[in-house]
């Protein structure tokens, strides 16, 4: 099993940053895919950056450029840096790690982007 907990959502004005943090714990394989994941109220979970563990990202077109994730192998944390935030990206993100065919999602953060 394996066990994703991420910090750092909050309230942001328009135009502010945060960074979020997941770390992983468990049974961590040395190759995986770890990302965040968004879900507006009344929307469907949408992919926002993801993450492979050689330093592949894929990142969304609707954050491109403003958010920035990474991560630290050894510590098994992905980051996503975001910048620039509006009012639509407010949502609960979630995290996720993606191995052996199963994926295992934290409980997630809500970001609230509001003046």
């Amino acid at each position: 099993q394996v066990q994703l907990v991420e910090s750092g959502g909050g309230l942001v004005q328009p135009g502010g940053s945060l960074t979020l943090s997941c770390a992983a714990s468990g049974s961590v394989g040395s190759i995986n895919i770890m990302g965040w994941y968004r879900q507006a109220l009344g929307k469907q979970r949408e992919m926002v950056a993801v993450i492979t563990t050689s330093g592949t990202t894929n990142v969304a077109d609707s954050v491109k450029g403003r958010f920035t994730i990474s991560r630290d192998n050894p510590g098994n944390t992905v980051y996503l840096q975001m910048n620039s935030l509006k009012p639509e990206d407010t949502a609960v993100y979630y995290c996720k790690l993606a191995q052996y065919s199963t994926d295992y999602w934290g409980k997630g953060t809500l970001v609230t982007v509001s003046s």
